[in-house]
Protein backbone atom coordinates (compact mmCIF):
# COMPACT_ATOMS: atom_id res chain seq x y z
CA UNK A 1 0.00 0.00 0.00
CA UNK A 2 1.01 3.49 -0.90
CA UNK A 3 1.61 6.46 1.86
CA UNK A 4 -0.16 9.31 0.88
CA UNK A 5 1.19 12.71 0.10
CA UNK A 6 2.18 14.63 2.93
CA UNK A 7 -0.55 17.38 2.38
CA UNK A 8 -3.09 14.71 2.15
CA UNK A 9 -2.08 12.54 5.16
CA UNK A 10 -1.73 16.02 6.83
CA UNK A 11 -5.86 16.93 6.19
CA UNK A 12 -6.60 13.42 7.29
CA UNK A 13 -4.82 13.82 10.65
CA UNK A 14 -6.58 16.82 10.97
CA UNK A 15 -9.88 15.67 10.50
CA UNK A 16 -10.05 11.58 10.87
CA UNK A 17 -9.57 9.46 13.54
CA UNK A 18 -6.46 6.64 12.79
CA UNK A 19 -6.94 3.49 13.04
CA UNK A 20 -3.70 1.83 14.25
CA UNK A 21 -1.73 -0.94 15.63
CA UNK A 22 -0.01 -1.31 18.84
CA UNK A 23 2.80 -4.10 19.77
CA UNK A 24 3.05 -5.04 23.09
CA UNK A 25 6.19 -6.95 22.85
CA UNK A 26 6.92 -9.48 25.99
CA UNK A 27 10.54 -11.13 26.64
CA UNK A 28 10.55 -14.74 28.36
CA UNK A 29 11.38 -13.05 31.27
CA UNK A 30 8.37 -11.02 31.22
CA UNK A 31 9.76 -7.96 30.71
CA UNK A 32 8.16 -5.08 27.66
CA UNK A 33 10.21 -3.63 24.92
CA UNK A 34 9.21 0.31 24.83
CA UNK A 35 11.36 2.48 22.22
CA UNK A 36 12.55 6.57 23.06
CA UNK A 37 10.04 8.61 20.52
CA UNK A 38 11.64 10.38 17.90
CA UNK A 39 8.78 11.79 16.42
CA UNK A 40 5.00 13.53 17.10
CA UNK A 41 2.52 12.37 18.80
CA UNK A 42 4.14 11.37 22.14
CA UNK A 43 7.48 12.40 21.05
CA UNK A 44 10.29 12.26 23.36
CA UNK A 45 8.70 9.71 25.50
CA UNK A 46 8.75 5.27 26.09
CA UNK A 47 6.15 4.02 24.07
CA UNK A 48 5.54 0.29 22.58
CA UNK A 49 6.18 0.04 19.05
CA UNK A 50 3.13 0.26 16.86
CA UNK A 51 1.68 2.13 13.12
CA UNK A 52 -0.69 3.23 11.43
CA UNK A 53 -3.08 1.06 9.20
CA UNK A 54 -2.99 2.52 5.19
CA UNK A 55 -6.24 2.69 2.82
CA UNK A 56 -7.40 -0.49 1.41
CA UNK A 57 -4.29 -2.55 3.19
CA UNK A 58 -6.06 -5.50 4.86
CA UNK A 59 -5.49 -6.05 8.65
CA UNK A 60 -2.82 -8.91 8.38
CA UNK A 61 -0.74 -7.25 5.81
CA UNK A 62 -0.49 -3.68 7.95
CA UNK A 63 0.32 -6.37 11.21
CA UNK A 64 3.18 -7.65 9.28
CA UNK A 65 4.70 -4.12 7.68
CA UNK A 66 4.22 -2.48 11.33
CA UNK A 67 5.96 -5.30 12.66
CA UNK A 68 8.87 -5.06 10.16
CA UNK A 69 8.77 -1.53 10.19
CA UNK A 70 9.05 -1.10 14.12
CA UNK A 71 11.22 -4.94 15.26
CA UNK A 72 13.16 -5.23 12.15
CA UNK A 73 11.19 -8.56 11.15
CA UNK A 74 7.41 -9.80 10.53
CA UNK A 75 5.01 -10.68 13.03
CA UNK A 76 2.04 -13.05 11.93
CA UNK A 77 -1.25 -11.87 12.78
CA UNK A 78 -1.93 -15.61 14.40
CA UNK A 79 1.40 -15.01 16.80
CA UNK A 80 -0.17 -12.24 18.30
CA UNK A 81 -3.09 -12.08 21.36
CA UNK A 82 -5.33 -9.53 20.57
CA UNK A 83 -5.71 -7.20 24.26
CA UNK A 84 -8.34 -4.96 23.34
CA UNK A 85 -9.43 -1.27 21.54
CA UNK A 86 -7.91 1.79 22.97
CA UNK A 87 -7.93 5.72 21.89
CA UNK A 88 -5.20 7.79 21.86
CA UNK A 89 -5.93 11.93 21.81
CA UNK A 90 -2.89 13.62 21.36
CA UNK A 91 -2.73 17.81 20.84
CA UNK A 92 0.10 17.77 18.77
CA UNK A 93 0.30 16.15 14.91
CA UNK A 94 3.43 14.10 13.16
CA UNK A 95 4.09 16.86 11.20
CA UNK A 96 4.35 19.56 14.47
CA UNK A 97 1.29 21.93 12.83
CA UNK A 98 -0.14 24.16 15.13
CA UNK A 99 -3.36 24.15 15.88
CA UNK A 100 -4.58 20.11 15.21
CA UNK A 101 -4.04 17.15 17.06
CA UNK A 102 -3.75 13.43 16.85
CA UNK A 103 -6.70 10.92 17.18
CA UNK A 104 -6.56 6.70 17.06
CA UNK A 105 -8.60 4.47 17.49
CA UNK A 106 -5.62 1.86 18.76
CA UNK A 107 -5.62 -2.48 18.46
CA UNK A 108 -3.30 -3.97 20.48
CA UNK A 109 -1.83 -6.87 20.46
CA UNK A 110 0.24 -9.12 22.88
CA UNK A 111 3.22 -10.81 21.36
CA UNK A 112 5.89 -12.83 23.71
CA UNK A 113 9.50 -13.11 21.60
CA UNK A 114 11.29 -16.11 22.47
CA UNK A 115 14.84 -14.25 21.91
CA UNK A 116 15.50 -11.12 23.00
CA UNK A 117 18.80 -10.14 21.29
CA UNK A 118 17.46 -8.58 18.55
CA UNK A 119 18.62 -5.75 16.17
CA UNK A 120 16.15 -3.05 16.43
CA UNK A 121 15.39 -0.29 13.65
CA UNK A 122 16.36 3.35 14.38
CA UNK A 123 14.25 5.30 12.88
CA UNK A 124 10.86 6.00 14.87
CA UNK A 125 12.80 5.42 18.58
CA UNK A 126 16.44 6.82 19.25
CA UNK A 127 16.95 3.81 22.22
CA UNK A 128 15.35 0.99 23.33
CA UNK A 129 14.07 -0.24 26.74
CA UNK A 130 13.21 -4.15 27.88
CA UNK A 131 11.23 -2.20 31.24
CA UNK A 132 9.53 -4.90 33.98
CA UNK A 133 5.79 -3.75 34.13
CA UNK A 134 6.47 -1.99 37.50
CA UNK A 135 9.51 -0.32 35.96
CA UNK A 136 7.53 0.87 33.21
CA UNK A 137 4.29 2.05 35.47
CA UNK A 138 6.30 4.11 37.81
CA UNK A 139 8.21 5.90 34.88
CA UNK A 140 7.73 9.21 34.48
CA UNK A 141 8.73 9.20 31.12
CA UNK A 142 6.75 6.49 29.88
CA UNK A 143 3.48 7.49 28.11
CA UNK A 144 0.01 7.19 29.86
CA UNK A 145 -0.96 5.50 26.51
CA UNK A 146 1.29 2.78 27.23
CA UNK A 147 1.01 2.54 30.92
CA UNK A 148 -2.75 2.15 30.44
CA UNK A 149 -1.90 -1.28 28.35
CA UNK A 150 -0.88 -2.55 31.99
CA UNK A 151 -3.45 -0.49 34.38
CA UNK A 152 -5.63 -3.15 35.94
CA UNK A 153 -5.49 -5.12 32.46
CA UNK A 154 -5.93 -9.23 33.20
CA UNK A 155 -3.58 -10.20 30.92
CA UNK A 156 -1.00 -7.51 32.06
CA UNK A 157 -1.74 -7.54 36.11
CA UNK A 158 0.83 -7.79 38.20
CA UNK A 159 1.90 -10.74 40.34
Amino acid sequence: MKKLPKEVYIEVVKNTPLVSIDLIIEDIEGNILLGYRLNSPAKHTWFVPGGVIRKNEPFTEAFQRISEAELGFKIQLHEATFVGVYEHLYPTNYAELEGFGTHYIVNAFHVTLKQKNIELPKAQHSEYWWASKQELLAHAKVHNNTKNYFNGHKAFSQT
